[in-house]
């Protein structure tokens, strides 16, 4: 006879039969049932957060720093509503997490029942795929569909919400052998043809840029982008998605292009003949104003999503494929050009970077008052925690700095929200990173805006045993606004100021988290109270550098404006655009 079980036990099988290690949610009316077997499963951990929305970052950090898919669960209405924002977050930045829900009775959908929220209709366009289930029966298929879309093709989000109904009616549980889901078929395998013609491209071009997006890091293909970019002796630029997917410090790596990207990177773009575009967007942050975005150069864009090809930037050679996948046939066909006879020269083409790059290198003022540098702290920070860290920023001044001025020599160690730019991910993006990879080292850079938004999850953190740190830049001010308000609105500082130097106490509030609190104001201290966090490894750490309220993040092309019209600092644009 077939056992018969509760929809809910049918869920907790299913993610068993998923792989799930972990969820990071919070019970509520809806949900409630699939709580109590959760409680017997041996294989999944849940942790218990302190808000969805620290839940869906978890679930996203987890994802990022692994390369497994991320889950998190909450109940209807409100509780999935909180989601919303760690699910489109996911979804601009092509995080793999699913995302479980609990609705109201099936009965009761679409009456404005207590809790009631269409959450499939809300999440629909930050979505890969969702689901509404009210058959228990179906379960099991759902669920593993759900991982199969989450993962495979480009990764992104998907939204499993299921009734109440469902979930405590009785079924037998079928887990699917093989998920087939006609009309999805993501391209993983580049097509030869095109290669070969982008192959030609690249060796007959003069100024050649690898133009490196944060796809190569999902595709895990960091160890073969490196044999590509050494066999080619062709620049790389890795945009804030991608950093770590190339070495720091290696010859070719001009770091990051953009709007706060180094001079070297945004001119090796606005002046290349080619971009060699792989796992990235043309995202409007990278480009600036699209219609004067590198001139002059022809396109090879490969990417595992055809829509993205073409979409902002006209392509001359089109590549759909995994990044993996695409790059290993690359650099086959290139090594076929030089083997018969080839011989690319970029001896011009170097000469003109490496003047960028001697002439325009990143730095920062040390600021005249005796106050900190916050750009210090996070050299400093980089320099103590090391390249094998992992660092998860939040957004703003301190996310920039640190993708500027932390050295990233592996993948998959920076977590940052790029395309969303969502305040708050840093701490529960942590939590997530730390509880997937417990032996790593793992910081969160934020700042004192973005801290308030979600820094009880540090309470979640205590109590599971996940013993983050974090570095808190605190500039007194919502740091990145007060930036273009002095550039662009007259030093006229209308609601940016937080007063967070006089209140709240951060090393008061870390305590009362049961986290150790530490607090620096002056650059003789900052080693030391880094190697003090980095000795702390029972409980979370939180140290308050109390920075200098008026430091920039430089470069910058502000938005809108052209690359051409990229400022190397206040009141300094570099000439770069003229030179050849």
């Amino acid at each position: 006879m077939t056992e018969q079980i509760t929809g809910s036990e049918s869920l907790v099988r299913a993610l068993e039969h998923a792989g799930v290690e972990v969820v990071f949610g919070i019970p509520g009316g809806a949900i409630l049932p699939a709580y109590d077997p959760i409680m017997d499963s041996t294989q999944i951990r849940h942790i218990l957060v302190r808000h969805e929305q620290g839940a869906g970052h978890a679930a996203e950090g987890y994802a990022t720093a692994t390369g497994k898919v991320g889950v998190c669960m909450a109940t209807s209405g409100p509780g999935a509503t909180n989601l919303v924002t760690a699910i489109a977050d996911a979804y601009m930045d092509s995080v793999p997490i699913v995302a479980i829900t609990g609705q109201v009775p099936s009965a009761a959908i679409g009456t404005d029942a207590f809790q009631e929220a269409d959450i499939r209709g809300i999440t629909m366009p930050v979505t890969k795929h969702n689901y509404l289930i009210t058959d228990p029966d179906e379960i099991p298929q759902a669920i593993a569909e759900a991982f199969h879309v989450a993962a495979t093709g480009r990764p992104g989000p998907v939204l499993v919400d299921i009734s109440k109904d469902a979930l405590q009616g009785m079924t037998t549980f079928r887990w699917p052998g093989q998920v087939q889901l006609p009309g999805y078929k993501p391209t993983t395998t580049p097509h030869a043809r095109q290669v070969r013609q982008a192959a030609k491209m690249i060796v007959a071009a003069e100024r050649p840029v690898l133009y490196v997006g944060g796809g190569v890091v999902k595709a895990d293909a960091a160890e073969d982008l490196y044999r590509l970019a050494e066999l080619t002796g062709i620049p790389v630029v890795t945009t804030l998605m991608a950093r770590g997917a190339f070495p720091d410090g290696h010859r070719q790596n001009l770091g990051m292009p953009g709007m706060h990207g180094t001079v070297a990177a945004v001119g090796a773009l606005q002046q290349a003949d080619l971009l060699i575009a792989v796992g990235t967007r043309f995202d409007d942050r990278v480009t600036g104003k699209l219609s004067s975005f590198a001139p002059s150069a022809r396109v090879i864009h490969a990417d595992i999503d055809p829509a993205e090809i073409g979409k902002n930037k006209p392509v001359d050679v089109p590549i759909v494929g995994d990044a993996k996948a695409s790059i290993i046939a690359l650099t086959d066909a290139i090594q076929a050009q030089l083997d018969s006879g080839a011989q690319p020269d970029y001896t011009d083409w170097w000469r003109t970077i490496d003047h960028w790059t001697g002439t325009y290198p990143l730095g920062y003022d040390v600021p005249d008052d005796g106050s900190l540098s916050p750009q210090y702290v996070i050299e400093r920070l980089s320099a103590i925690a090391g390249p094998e860290a992992i660092y998860a920023a939040g957004v703003g001044q301190h996310q920039m700095w640190s993708a500027q001025f932390i050295d990233f020599q592996h993948p998959r160690t920076w977590l940052n929200s790029g395309g969303a730019g969502t305040m708050g991910y840093a701490v529960p993006a942590a939590m997530g990173a730390k509880v997937g990879r417990p032996d790593a080292t793992v910081w969160a850079v934020d700042g004192d805006g973005c801290f308030q938004m979600t820094n009880q999850e540090l309470a979640t953190c205590t109590i599971n045993d996940i013993p983050i740190k974090v570095a808190l830049i605190n500039n007194g001010a919502l740091g990145m606004v007060r930036q273009w308000q002095t550039l662009f609105y007259n030093e006229r500082y209308s609601n940016t100021d937080l007063n967070t130097h006089m209140f709240p106490d951060f090393v008061k509030l870390a305590e009362a988290y049961g986290c150790v609190g530490l607090r620096c104001d002056t650059a003789a201290d900052v080693d030391a109270v880094i190697e003090k966090a980095m000795a702390v490894t029972d409980r979370p750490v939180v140290i308050d550098f109390q920075v200098h309220k008026d430091a920039m993040v430089w470069p910058m092309v502000a938005a809108g404006a052209s690359n051409d019209d990229i400022q190397h600092a206040r009141d300094m644009a570099p000439q770069w655009a003229r030179e050849d």
